[in-house]
């Protein structure tokens, strides 16, 4: 019995392993910790540290993700993509933004311009 039990764990953790290895990149990566609710919110810097990762240039041109300058998306779309992501594409960031931080986000894209 004891053996029994020890390849069903093994098999678990292969499974486990094997999923796990299977996401998509931008799936896997840590969630971004909260962003505290005060002045201290930079969105140029959470752009360069965070977002810019996928949407290079500061979102003025795709990259792993979309171009974010000038785009046809409205802003309860935008706001709905930053809160809950796109599996395998872009991880969800409403845990660690508020809502207010979230319209920050909006109005800084919807600022950009080319360079």
């Amino acid at each position: 019995m004891r053996l029994k039990l020890n390849r069903t764990a093994l098999r678990s953790a292969v499974l486990t392993a094997a999923l796990a290895s299977a996401l998509p990149t931008a799936a896997q990566q840590p969630a971004t910790p909260p962003v505290p609710d005060n002045g201290g919110f930079d969105v140029d810097q959470l752009f360069a540290g965070t977002c810019g990762f996928c949407h290079a240039d500061g979102g003025r041109a795709p990259g792993r993700g979309p171009q974010l300058m000038d785009s046809p998306r409205d802003d309860d779309f935008i706001r709905n993509r930053i809160k809950l992501g796109k599996q395998g594409a872009m991880p969800a960031f409403g845990e660690s933004f508020s809502d207010a931080q979230i319209d920050e986000i909006i109005k800084h894209i919807r600022a950009l311009k080319p360079r």
